[in-house]
């Protein structure tokens, strides 16, 4: 048999690499989504103004300053992020190849688990959360903390700070794709905590 063809094969049917490949595919395409929640939904929210029995009331004004500047809602978004000086060209460029990697993940599937890929997930990965983590930080900076300063301390180190979409998604590829040990301690930790909230 010829060695790529059963080097193939042994990807395939090896059930710790398989279902590993499988976990992976799917833990980076829920961050893709996470990471457009956070992009889209953020934006659609600071235009609200209230609720109503259908839902949030969102203003014209989101029409006006975000949905005019692309025709995809996604699109649109990004670039009011960009124009608002929460990401640069730079990070465009980051999520659109995020946007490819996610592609190649969900729509080649059997090639991933098969032959692999050519990127390296890790490194995706991190510049997924990294990206997510911008944006949150921005929103943190600009909203919750232009709103309430006094809330916060004036030394606060920003690099300390771990928005909750990203702790989110951290702990999701720490418990599907970390270490035994590591999973552990998150499941360990909320059921001696469970009780307490």
């Amino acid at each position: 048999m010829d060695e790529k063809v059963k080097a193939s094969w042994e990807r395939v049917l090896h059930p710790r690499t398989l279902k590993k490949n499988i976990i992976t595919a799917s833990i980076f395409s829920m961050g893709f989504e996470m990471l457009k929640n956070s992009i889209v939904e953020k934006i659609k929210g600071f235009f609200t103004n209230g609720f109503d029995k259908n839902g949030m009331i969102v203003s014209a004004e989101y029409k006006e300053k975000v949905l005019v500047l692309n025709r995809s809602r996604l699109y649109a978004s990004l670039t009011w992020l960009r124009d608002m000086g929460a990401i640069d060209d730079e990070d465009l460029e980051k999520f659109e190849y995020i946007k490819r990697c996610r592609n190649t993940l969900a729509h080649e599937m059997l090639t991933f688990a098969s032959a692999g890929i050519d990127f390296d997930v890790t490194e995706t990965f991190e510049e997924m959360v990294g990206l997510l983590r911008k944006i949150e930080i921005w929103w943190f900076v600009n909203l919750d903390m232009a709103i309430d300063p006094e809330a916060y301390p004036e030394d606060l180190d920003l690099e300390q700070v771990t928005p909750g979409p990203v702790w989110g998604l951290q702990m999701l590829i720490d418990v599907a794709l970390g270490s035994e040990d590591e999973a552990q301690k998150y499941y360990n930790y909320f059921v001696a905590n469970s009780d307490k909230v």
